[in-house]
């Protein structure tokens, strides 16, 4: 993870690291919609029930017969970033802004996109995002990564405890704060934020190699080589420890 001065960057084998264990999610419908016809609906539907190529499909439905419908080139942004088109998926996401420039979800989402190369104006958007919902617990999640990736960890940290008073069940928000809090020199707490996630016999491997970034940057290369060690070779567990690794030194 990474450490330091907000504004400056990490080594790039550092940054990989961070950028692969903290999470950007976004919300949507947890219950598929009736398929009655193409909507907006039936796209959001699509996705929620993990469906993105239907839901692409039902988008462009829409946008064939209104193409400045701003909520269906919200979906298509939305289902285009779920089959990994996020050049696509940014461009449907301005185009949404430029006929609805408040519209919540198209600024989390061009957020999302926008931090994989500019964590900056990744932020602005978050932001932006919180002017017209400041509870919204995804852009306040996506945010504190926005700022990780700055090595702001003090402003991440507090959008995290924010997106979890907004959503004390969001699982990525504790775990990044925990990662956040580990690449600022606070490995204990990040143990303890952690570890009931992490431990729990149905753990992802994603959680458990979280855990193992933890320990890591706290210097327990040991307890983090054992935790990868079920999922990864030596070699790749070695490379992963020492990104982690390089992370945290990264802000000494």
């Amino acid at each position: 993870m990474r450490f330091g001065k907000p504004g400056r960057s990490l080594p790039v084998g550092a940054l990989i690291a961070v950028a692969v264990s903290l999470s950007a999610c976004s919300s949507g419908p947890s219950q598929p919609a009736p398929l009655r016809g193409p909507s907006v609906d039936v796209s959001r539907a699509a996705l929620a029930g993990g469906s993105p190529q239907m839901a692409l499909q039902a988008a462009n439905s829409i946008l064939a017969k209104t193409p400045r419908d701003p909520k269906a080139l919200l979906a298509k942004g939305d289902a285009l970033t779920a089959l990994g088109h996020i050049g696509q998926a940014e461009w449907s996401y301005r185009s949404a802004l430029a006929r609805s420039p408040h519209l919540v979800g198209a600024h989390v989402g061009l957020g999302r996109c926008l931090l994989a190369y500019s964590p900056a104006q990744a932020e602005t958007e978050f932001m932006a995002a919180l002017q017209g919902d400041s509870e919204n617990a995804a852009a306040l999640n996506n945010l504190g990564v926005a700022r990780d990736l700055q090595r702001n960890h003090a402003g991440a940290q507090e959008a995290y405890r924010k997106a979890l008073v907004s959503d004390p069940d969001m699982i990525g928000a504790q775990a990044n704060l925990a990662l956040s809090l580990a690449m600022s020199g606070n490995g204990d707490e990040a143990e303890r934020i952690l570890s009931p996630y992490a431990t729990d016999a149905n753990a992802s491997s994603k959680m458990r190699h979280d855990m193992a970034a933890v320990m890591a940057m706290g210097g327990k290369t040991q307890d983090a080589m054992n935790i990868l060690s079920h999922d990864l070779k030596p070699e790749q567990a070695r490379q992963a420890i020492d990104g982690y690794a390089l992370a945290r030194e990264g802000g000494k």
